[in-house]
């Protein structure tokens, strides 16, 4: 039994696929292991800070990007065999726009003080990928916060304005200058840096270790 908490801090972007995997191996691995001794906490990374406020096609975006319309489909097809490895629904198809992500994750900062981050973070992710909804969409990110139990006409009102952007933005900022390039990123215990979509095995690993040496102690 680990009897101190250990922050896992998380660096994300929710139109990431493989945060959506790497988010659902951690919980598979932390449901598990009931004892775990993590207390997560989720931080903004735009992949794309310089996309248009008003979001852009996905399809099409993507095909400019990556080179075409065979190149995408073979992306698209690993990440189907990823995700159902993992027992997560994912059709990358499924969203037709790629937001930008500053007011979601906006949400996902005020999320934290309300002490409902992590189910925003996963209503956030289950509306883009499992939905097709806009989280882009002020009235859609009002909308996931009333569904997590937030006050949604009050998150309307703080997204019609600029609160706490300028602190994201930062914040996005200091990660990257951290050395944080890609998401998704776990930082253990403020001391060891995981990255990428890792299986719960990986973290089930992390906790017997953890424990082991709280028991040295």
């Amino acid at each position: 039994m680990i009897r101190q908490p250990v922050r896992l801090d998380i660096f994300l972007d929710p139109v990431c696929p493989w945060c959506l995997v790497g988010k659902a191996n951690l919980d598979r691995a932390l449901a598990d292991h009931p004892d775990h001794p993590f207390s997560v906490q989720w931080h903004p990374f735009q992949l794309n800070p310089d996309m248009p406020a008003e979001g852009v096609p996905k399809r099409a975006w993507l095909e400019a990007r990556f080179g075409g319309k065979e190149r995408v489909d073979a992306v698209h097809e690993r990440l189907r065999e990823v995700a159902r490895s993992a027992g997560v629904t994912l059709d990358p198809d499924r969203p037709q726009r790629i937001p930008n992500t500053l007011n979601a994750h906006r949400l996902i900062h005020w999320a934290g003080i309300e002490g409902c981050q992590s189910e925003v973070v996963s209503r956030l992710m289950r509306a883009y990928w499992e939905e097709g909804r806009d989280i882009g969409e002020m009235e859609t990110l009002a909308a996931i916060a009333g569904e997590a139990g937030m006050d949604p006409a009050a998150t309307l009102r703080l997204l019609q304005s600029d609160a706490d952007a300028d602190d994201i933005a930062a914040r996005d900022a200091d990660a990257r200058a951290k050395g944080v390039s890609s998401v998704p990123t776990f930082l253990v215990a403020q001391t060891y840096v995981v990255t990428g979509a890792q299986p719960p095995g990986l973290w089930a690993q992390v906790i017997a270790e953890l424990a082991d040496r709280e028991q040295a102690k």
